[in-house]
């Protein structure tokens, strides 16, 4: 590509230095400075022309010349308040980008995409920071935002863990949240020398691709979560001794006793004697709604 795009360490250690920018710690900031990396993004990103992208955490604005490039619009949503000077410089020849500095979390999403995209459907892009990666991903998704998908640079790690089935080491309560809403696809590893500074883990490109139709879809998605969270808290034990020892105030409403709880999972055919980890998605709804159905009951 040519200039003024970013994405090798040349341009990007003079724009830093150009203005004396130091490095934040709490804001987990790593730069990508591999220009097939941010390609590979950007194919993953299936951006067309007339998209609405979100950037969660530009940066210097690296990737946002990347999504600027391919898509009709683009918010760049930064934390960092000494980068905005950057961006405004880094992005100067883009007029369809955005930059707000603001906190992700703190940003009402849904009022932003009605203002912003008239309320249809977003592609969000980022290269996150690892220290608050499954907050803002859940976020994403628990928000109920029109979303179509979510392609992000995270650590490899939690990217295993998020595509991860039954049985393995990784399965756990991110792989169900994650899956329950999108499906998972790791679409590339990168080392921690595409960076400034380097990390000190490996990292993975992830495309998380929003469900229209969920294959499954629990009735009460609160009561599934607090299900999934008890399961995975003392994943050793069996099913029934974690959702029994389970601290949460609002399971104890239900009254799981042992006795309940294996005739429960009797009902929709599961062993009492397994393990949570052992569960499928499928199965932890089927749990989930047979709970409901009995509290409803009152049987």
């Amino acid at each position: 590509m040519v200039e003024p795009y970013l994405g090798n360490p040349k341009r990007t250690i003079e724009i830093l230095q150009k203005y004396h920018f130091m490095f934040q710690k709490r804001y987990g900031q790593n730069f990508l400075i591999d220009e097939h990396v941010l390609q590979k993004i950007i194919e993953a990103s299936e951006i067309q022309d007339d998209d609405f992208v979100l950037e969660i955490g530009p940066g210097i604005g690296t990737l946002t010349q990347y999504i600027a490039s391919k898509a009709r619009k683009v918010c760049a949503v930064e934390v960092d308040r000494s980068l905005i000077p950057i961006l405004e410089d880094t992005l100067m020849e883009w007029n369809n980008v955005v930059i707000l500095n603001q906190d992700i979390l703190q940003t009402d999403l849904a009022k932003l995409i009605d203002e912003q995209n008239e309320g249809r459907k977003i592609k969000v892009v980022a290269n996150l920071p690892y220290y608050i990666t499954t907050p803002i991903i859940m976020s994403l998704f628990e928000k109920n935002i029109p979303l179509s998908s979510v392609i992000v640079m995270i650590q490899k790690e939690v990217a295993d863990r998020m595509q991860a089935q039954p049985g393995t080491k990784d399965y756990g309560a991110l792989s169900l949240a994650v899956q329950y809403y999108a499906r998972p696809q790791i679409i590339a590893t990168v080392p921690q020398n595409c960076f400034i500074p380097r990390p000190k883990v490996s990292s993975c490109v992830i495309r998380l691709t929003r469900y229209d139709n969920p294959p499954v879809k629990a009735r009460n998605e609160k009561l599934l979560f607090k299900l999934i969270h008890a399961s995975f808290n003392q994943r050793r034990k069996t099913l029934v001794n974690s959702l029994r020892n389970a601290k949460d105030q609002d399971l104890g409403a239900y009254n799981l006793t042992k006795e309940r709880l294996e005739g429960i999972l009797k009902k929709v055919g599961l062993d009492p004697n397994i393990r949570g980890e052992a569960l499928a998605l499928e199965e932890f709804v089927k749990l989930a709604d047979a709970i409901e159905d009995e509290a409803s009951t009152g049987s």
